[in-house]
């Protein structure tokens, strides 16, 4: 199974870890990638240097950043490979330990043969929470 996980830190976009964060943190990935976990990672840079694009009743909008809502910003990714959804979180809340305050979104990755996987949009819209 593939997870993509999203970071939002809770720090203010632009702040530099401490070189010894960066340090550990590579350390991390570099444990990550050799067990065959860690898929691929990468850093974003700050929003002003980014958009946002929307289309609605079939017009585009584009807005540059910087964004305002820096909580919602996402700072990294990674894609992971693990065996269940479980092993993903533990997994995230090692990188936590690491990264610091925030938080990770984690969202299986479709893959063919998937099928639990709703089929139409009106499914999708239609689908509630359920606890696993």
């Amino acid at each position: 199974m593939r997870f993509l996980c999203l970071y939002k830190p809770a720090q203010a976009e632009g702040i530099r870890p401490a070189q010894e964060d960066m340090e550990e943190m590579g350390k991390f990935v570099e444990e990550m990638m050799r067990s065959g976990k860690l898929v691929a990672t990468e850093g974003c840079l700050p929003s002003v240097k980014g958009a946002r694009v929307r289309l609605a009743n079939g017009k585009f909008g584009v807005v540059d950043g910087p964004f305002t809502e820096s909580k919602e910003l996402v700072a990294g990714f990674a894609l992971l490979q693990t065996d269940s959804k479980e092993e993903a979180i533990e997994l995230t809340k090692r990188f936590l330990k690491v990264a610091g305050d925030g938080e990770t979104e984690i969202r299986q990755v479709y893959e063919a043969g998937d099928l639990d996987v709703p089929c139409s949009r009106d499914q999708v819209q239609g689908a509630q929470l359920v606890e696993k």
